[in-house]
């Protein structure tokens, strides 16, 4: 019952916005933001009483949604971040926005990674990540009428929909090897073709849907939407449901013997690479976006070296943190107009409670003690050393470069502010969320302390998980502030001029995302294309020309039968219809009606009659 409200409510609350149009426009903020303080009564009961909900589907495959403890995370991270962001949305949105249409679809987004986080089988997991998928296309483009953001949501879109053809891999591969309801407990014991394959599909699409290598552009593309839709999408929803969907899968990475050594290198080379990515950014939101695909690596390292403790609480933690980051950048937007970092200048001394928050949630992501995420990395870290120290030492490299763009970021926000007129005030709505988020960012990291820690393990199944000792935490941290003190000297104003240049430098490849999307245009899209104008001209002249000469042939071959043919043959016709007309009038002048005739003609047929048998007697 509690579950069925949990995903039915925002997904009729949502549908009712959106069918109502304009007109519900003045309610519709107001209903958000009830149904959003619900779902949060909601995800707490749900995660403290564990609830299932089977769901008729198809004959012999049904579909169910359950609560265990990686769903009770996913639950409450979920509904809490999104009545943070439903919240903030109340003064975000101008008088004359399509708010029936905003929150109409933040809800149904909202429902979507709720019923995502609790799908057990592959079915309402498929169901769930397509629905997600086209309303972060319709939230992206909220504002429509701008051709430009128009067409980034199609490139977020489009890369996030080639992914998601894994999903329908895996679930085919499933059902060939004959998992029962294709539930995805039953993933390890699949035979090893069908097995690797719907590991394979699953990997892809959890990869797109994160935004990890090679599919980090499309995040970058995202930032098209609005602000607080960035927030809700990077942090608790679809960007972060790859990685949760990876953990989920875990048992599945680590039975085929190469698919948890993958996601784990991948998790941690896309935190490093994109971390730098980040680091170079001039737009406050194209640093937290890149920041976003390196936080989320470290969820699909913990996922691959099965981490799970580690992966959710960076989950968790990095939702809290990076929501926050997000909100605050959007109420800089509100009042000073700018997500320009040079333009930024001093906003955190402008704007002092908004600068604390930020600076909570910039220090959350650096890695710094004792916040939340350097404990949550410091989890999957110590996880990452028992399988490779490889992996360990490009793992604390990107947590050191977590460190540099969160200083980066801080540097500019602080710094003397440049001069320029008073802005308005940030909206009280925008204000609630920020102190509550920042706390989350800072305090989630106690569950990883004792007693707390026996408990979130328990929670998770982890009981017996390598725990990091007091040396790499140690190291971590004060590897964590020396590159934050580092870089907040080297950009700061009292700095050298040479090193503050040097320090700002922006190497190309980091500055256009590692060129993936100029890879992505040559190696994908313009084969395809190319492919497609050639079959389009083959169709056009070849099979169109072909059928279009037949028509012509036909045409033609017509006109010569009409004049040619066919009045030879209506002259046979009429002259066979002449000669059976000449035979009937043969036939009926016998047919006298007199006696004495037909005496006659008798006489005569039996004459005849009498030659012939004398013939056939003398030839006989």
């Amino acid at each position: 019952m509690v579950l069925g409200i949990l995903l039915a409510l925002p997904a009729l609350a949502g549908a009712a916005l959106l069918v109502s149009g304009r007109r519900a426009d003045t309610v519709a903020a107001p209903l958000a933001v009830a149904v959003a303080v619900l779902l949060v009564g909601l995800g707490v009961a749900a995660a403290v009483t564990a609830p299932t909900l089977p769901v008729a589907a198809l004959p012999s495959i049904g579909v169910a949604f359950a609560v265990d403890g990686l769903a009770a995370v996913g639950v409450t991270t979920v509904t809490a971040v999104f009545a943070a962001v439903a919240v903030f949305s109340v003064g975000d949105l101008g008088p004359n926005q399509a708010r029936a249409r905003y929150h109409g679809f933040l809800l149904l987004f909202a429902s979507a990674m709720l019923a995502t986080v609790t799908a057990v089988d592959l079915l309402g997991l498929l169901v769930a990540w397509e629905v997600m998928g086209a309303v972060s296309y319709a939230l992206i483009a909220y504002w429509w009428r701008d051709p430009a953001r128009g067409r980034s949501a199609a490139v977020a879109f489009l890369t996030t929909r080639t992914a998601d053809l894994g999903m329908y891999l895996a679930a085919g591969a499933a059902l060939a090897g004959g998992a029962a309801a294709l539930e995805l407990a039953a993933l390890p014991g699949l035979g090893g073709a069908w097995r690797d394959a719907a590991v394979a599909g699953l990997l892809v699409a959890a990869l797109g849907k994160s935004a990890q290598l090679p599919f980090s552009f499309w995040l970058s593309r995202a930032m098209a939407g609005p602000t607080p839709v960035s927030a809700l999408l990077h942090s608790a929803t679809m960007v972060a449901a790859g990685g949760y969907l990876l953990l989920r899968v875990h048992p599945a990475l680590a039975a085929t013997g190469w698919a948890a050594s993958a996601s784990a290198w991948i998790g941690v080379l896309t935190a490093l690479l994109m971390g730098a990515v980040a680091y170079v950014q001039r737009d406050l939101k194209q640093l937290l976006a890149a920041s976003t695909c390196s936080q989320l690596g470290f969820v699909v390292l913990a996922a691959g070296v099965g981490a799970l403790g580690g992966g959710a609480l960076q989950f968790a933690a990095h939702a809290a943190a990076k929501s926050l980051l997000f909100l605050s950048a959007g109420a800089w937007l509100t009042t000073l107009g700018t997500q320009d970092l040079r333009e930024l200048r001093g906003a955190a001394r402008r704007r002092p409670l908004v600068g604390a928050v930020f600076s909570v949630g910039a220090l959350a992501v650096g890695g710094l003690p004792p916040l939340a995420v350097w404990v949550a990395k410091d989890e999957v870290l110590a996880a990452a050393l028992a399988a490779s120290g490889a992996l360990y030492a490009a793992g604390l490299a990107a947590s050191a470069v977590s460190a540099a763009y969160a200083a980066r970021a801080l540097v500019a926000v602080w710094s003397a502010p440049a001069p320029r007129s008073e802005a308005g005030r940030v909206p009280a709505s925008e204000r609630i969320p920020l102190p509550v988020l920042a706390a989350a960012a800072a305090g989630l990291g106690v569950v990883a302390l004792p007693p707390l820690a026996a408990w979130w393990r328990g929670l998770l199944g982890q009981e017996g998980a390598a725990s990091p000792g007091v040396g790499e935490m140690v190291v971590s941290g004060t590897l964590a502030v020396a590159v934050l003190v580092a870089v907040a000297w080297a950009h700061g104003d009292r700095s050298p001029a040479p090193l503050r240049a040097a320090a700002r430098a922006r190497p190309r490849w980091s500055r256009e995302w590692l060129w993936l999307e100029r890879a992505a245009r040559t190696g994908a899209v313009a084969p395809v294309l190319a492919v497609s104008r050639a079959l389009a001209t083959f169709d056009d002249r070849v099979l169109a020309a072909g059928v279009g000469s037949g028509a012509a042939a036909g045409v033609r071959l017509a006109r010569l039968a009409g004049a040619r043919i066919e009045p030879r043959l209506d002259g046979a016709v009429r002259a066979v219809a002449s000669g059976l007309r000449s035979a009937g009038r043969w036939a009926r002048r016998p047919q006298t009606g007199l006696l004495h005739q037909y005496y006659v003609q008798a006489v005569a047929a039996m004459a005849f009659l009498a030659v012939l048998l004398v013939l056939l007697v003398l030839l006989g």
